[in-house]
């Protein structure tokens, strides 16, 4: 559904369900703070090879104005896929309102979907746009789907032909192998996600109490891997599985990459670049 769309069919009532060693790369250019304009795309050098820009919550238009770069397109195509959200309509909106300052074709793919109205495949969709953003949520609700649907296979072609892909919580989790996630009821609990990151993740470090413990005691206990926690507002890009750059986009929100040394749990302070 594109953004035009989207207002219309809001204003009629019909929007609903339906459609140790950290591996550091090199910095990249801070397009966001330079003189460049926003619609300037960067070079196809840049753009090239596999991506994922994630973030700890909140994937904002600070976030989607990087990624839109990172795509190499003067008008990239993003879509939204809120699988774990259970395709919320308020999610839809605020996806679109943080779209709106930007110079990018967005649209949103639901996946409670049925074949009356949904005339296109997973591949057709999803290997059509430039870049993927990817709800919080439900990240065990998440996989579930994406396996019974195929998407999870649709996704590793995306990521494998150069789309970027990204989000935050549930959208930031789903593309490691495993981490900490509050799917469950009670308590937080591992989840296995698609394993395009090699490693945990913990979102929301920052934001929920039991996330820093629990991660601590998983890594240093040997049930978890070693792997990267962020703050909301703060982010890591990924090429490949090599970090190229670590963002933000509030002040003192920070990343952090959680492993052990000598039978001890060791947390390094990614210190980020500011984005806005």
């Amino acid at each position: 559904m594109e953004r035009r769309e989207f207002v219309m069919a809001t204003a009629m009532g019909s929007v609903g369900v339906g459609t140790g060693q950290i591996p550091l790369g090199g910095s990249m250019p801070n397009s966001e703070t330079s003189s460049t304009p926003e619609t300037a795309p960067v070079s196809r050098s840049a753009a090239a090879g596999r991506k994922i820009l994630i973030a700890g919550g909140g994937y904002n238009t600070a976030f989607i104005r990087y990624m839109a770069q990172l795509t190499g397109k003067s008008r990239p195509k993003l879509v939204y896929l809120p699988t774990a959200s259970a395709d919320s309509p308020a999610g839809t909106i605020a996806w679109f309102k943080n779209c709106a300052p930007l110079n990018v074709e967005a649209s949103v793919q639901n996946s409670f979907i049925e074949s009356l109205s949904q005339k296109q495949s997973w591949e057709e969709v999803l290997l059509s746009v430039d870049g993927i953003v990817c709800s919080g949520g439900n990240t065990l609700n998440q996989q579930a789907i994406w396996k019974a649907q195929g998407i999870d296979v649709v996704l590793r072609r995306a990521w494998d032909q150069g789309i970027v892909l990204g989000g935050a919580s549930a959208g930031s989790l789903c593309w490691f192998d495993e981490g900490t996630t509050d799917s469950r009821p009670k308590e937080l609990t591992i989840v296995k996600c698609l394993g395009f990151l090699k490693g945990s993740h913990s979102p929301h470090y920052d934001a929920e109490a039991g996330r820093r413990p629990l991660y601590h005691k998983l890594i240093g206990s040997g049930q978890m891997q070693p792997g990267y926690a962020c703050d909301n507002d703060a982010g890591l890009y990924f090429e490949d599985n090599e970090i190229k750059r670590i963002v933000s986009a509030r002040a003192g929100a920070r990343c952090y990459h959680v492993t052990t040394e000598n039978g001890k749990v060791v947390e390094h302070v990614l210190q980020p670049d500011t984005i806005s």
